[in-house]
């Protein structure tokens, strides 16, 4: 995938079948200068989808690892968030997902200091 030039590759990877990144989803940590960071999920080989979220909008990281994932070292991410189009936002069997959470929760809070946003500015989706 190609960003702009001001735009650095923080984290990337692929979905991975057995280990193996064996799929068309790519997911990316984007950052441009210091305007800001995003997560990118790119479905798709042909015909491509786009998501992204601002970090800043996202409020809760957790991590489900099963037995084959442990086997593997992969895990499944789901990083909610209060946008609208990418309420959850899923990094499937990604490699080494303890690091990826602990990067993803850091760079969350930093974004969330820097634009001076509280965890109760945020409005909860209606479960």
């Amino acid at each position: 995938m190609k960003f702009d030039k001001e735009c650095e590759v923080i984290w990337h990877d692929r979905k991975r079948h057995l280990g193996m990144p064996l799929s068309f989803y790519r997911y990316y940590i984007v950052k441009k200068d210091d305007e800001w960071i995003k997560f990118i999920r790119h479905k798709g080989f042909l015909t491509a989808i786009i998501d992204d979220i601002n970090v800043y909008r996202c409020f809760d990281v957790s991590l489900e690892v099963t037995f084959i994932d442990k086997i593997f070292n992969t895990g499944t991410i789901e990083i909610k968030s209060n946008d609208s189009h990418s309420p959850c936002f899923h990094l499937r069997h990604i490699k080494n997902p303890y690091k990826v959470r602990d990067l993803i929760s850091n760079l969350i809070e930093i974004e969330r200091k820097k634009k001076n946003i509280g965890i109760t500015e945020f409005q909860m989706p209606n479960s």
